[in-house]
């Protein structure tokens, strides 16, 4: 059953940008014969943090970026330079240098590039939701963070309690000489809650994983998060009396929010295609994955179904298009187990010849658009969460990431979690402190077993995917069930 997925409707699009006519601004731009193609891509970002801690608003700020990138084709070299200088004679030097650099860098291309990877493009896309910026009161918004940790301290035994929220505005326009005219806006929310506690010399935290949407000032609501506040400081407190996680093989079962981290490091980041060509191999790693692997690599068992697909209402990084105007549209990345399709741009496929996606991203103005994951999926199978629980003997249940560790080739792991409780003849029984489990990748998804139903899926994501040089932290998304593998090597904080 694939997730359910709609075009998002364009509900009254406003573009927030200056009044400036970038297409004007390119149209008289002054450029040499030699150019073959160029762009322009507007991009102005708001940014706002607010954060309540132990009943106390403790900070507010707000961050506005608002620049123009330039983006050029010279002698089958891209090259790029930006400008917040919202002149023309600003773009049009921008435009110069871009051209400069384009020129220089051509003597050393590693792929002559035509414009075939610059697709005309035109459209539109905003993000859904019912509650716009500017629709509840700042002091609201403060105030329901406060009401977030006081609901978080129903003990002395918790020390801090804090309750954060990250409001994300971003509107973009990307405009070429050969037609292309893209719009997209999105907002999205990321609402944090975390509880710290502590007894004699235990000290144990718990956090909501910070769950992150496309979507208004509905998703930061007072009553929502008092009751998730509230299982959080219970699960705290169990925590400080929890035995230890043991240490052993043994069937494992992960709840969203960890899925969510086991997709996003040993398949999201090993299927970006720059890696695989080796683009990142000095500052984050490159991959495990060959060229060869597409259409023949077994991931996992056929129950295993991942794809790539920004259409999904609400999820952290849904979109129309991608920075160089491909079109954006659901697809399979592993089918039925095998690897089907890397995570990289026009300019990847055409170099590595293996297919892609539309997914060149830049997390801001003044960054080029390079291969990111936005919404890597797991697609629901058929067994419940309290079936999947009942398939298991011996075993754990893991929720919520707090540490993780993969290698440069993206082959080896480890991870730990907040929160656990031991399977015991189909029953979750005892709580358990310090879970931590390992492996290597293939092998990992291979041990898969079960995969949730549409009634344990849940959409999450991050907005600190960060990837390039300079570093590029970017929002991603991942719909995912809780998932089931056998004989998984489990141990405790003190092993």
């Amino acid at each position: 059953m694939p997730i359910k997925s709609l075009n998002l409707t364009l509900i009254d699009f406003v573009i927030n940008m200056s009044s400036m006519n970038i297409q004007q601004y390119l149209t008289d731009l002054v450029l040499p014969s030699e150019v073959e193609w160029i762009a322009l891509r507007e991009i102005h970002e708001t940014v706002r943090s607010l954060t309540a801690r132990n009943g106390r608003s403790e900070s507010i700020a707000t961050q506005m970026n608002h620049g123009v990138m330039v983006e050029v084709l010279v002698n089958g070299q891209f090259a790029y330079a930006a400008t917040n200088t919202l002149t023309f004679s600003a773009i049009q030097a921008a435009a110069e240098k871009a051209v400069l650099l384009a020129r220089q860098a051509s003597v050393y291309k590693i792929h002559p590039f035509t414009k075939s990877v610059r697709p005309k493009a035109v459209g539109r896309y905003q993000s859904s939701f019912h509650q716009a910026m500017g629709s509840v009161s700042l002091k609201d918004l403060i105030d329901t963070l406060i009401a977030g940790t006081n609901a978080l301290k129903i003990s002395d035994k918790i020390v801090n309690a804090v309750a954060n929220a990250l409001i994300f505005e971003r509107n973009s326009r990307m405009t070429s000489r050969d037609g292309s005219e893209i719009e997209q806006a999105t907002l999205a929310i990321a609402v944090g809650l975390s509880a710290t506690a502590q007894d004699g010399l235990e000290t144990q935290t718990r956090t909501n994983g910070l769950p992150c949407l496309q979507a208004g000032l509905e998703f930061l609501d007072r009553d929502k998060m008092c009751q998730e506040a509230q299982r959080i400081s219970e699960q705290v407190l169990e925590l400080l009396q929890a035995e230890e996680c043991p240490s052993g093989l043994m069937d494992l079962v992960l709840a969203p929010d960890q899925v969510l981290m086991q997709v996003h490091e040993s398949i999201g980041h090993p299927l970006e295609l720059d890696r695989i060509l080796g683009d990142e191999k000095n500052y984050a790693g490159w991959s495990f994955v060959q060229p060869a692997d597409f259409g023949k690599l077994v991931y996992g068992p056929s129950i295993l179904n991942v794809t790539f697909d920004p259409s999904v209402p609400s999820e952290f990084a849904s979109y129309a298009f991608d920075d160089i105007g491909h079109k954006a549209r659901r697809e399979y990345l592993i089918q039925e187990g095998v690897l089907v399709r890397g995570l990289g741009s026009l300019e990847s496929q055409e170099r590595l010849k293996v297919p892609g996606v539309a997914n060149m991203r830049s997390t801001s103005w003044n960054r080029p658009p390079i291969d990111r994951m936005a919404n890597i999926n797991i697609e629901p199978g058929s067994t419940s969460f309290k079936e999947m629980i009942g398939q298991v003997e011996n075993g754990i249940y893991m929720e919520t990431n707090r540490s993780w560790s993969i290698d440069d080739y993206r082959r080896k792991f480890q991870f730990g979690c907040e929160y656990a409780r031991r399977i015991q003849n189909g029953q979750l029984t005892t709580v358990l402190k310090n879970p931590n489990y390992r492996g290597l990748t293939i092998p990992f998804w291979n041990q898969l077993r079960a995969v949730g139903d549409s009634s344990s899926l849940k959409i999450l994501g991050s907005p600190y995917c960060g990837k390039g040089e300079p570093n590029q932290a970017i929002h991603v998304g991942h719909a995912v069930p809780a998932c089931l593998f056998e004989k998984i090597d489990v141990f405790g904080g003190g092993a």
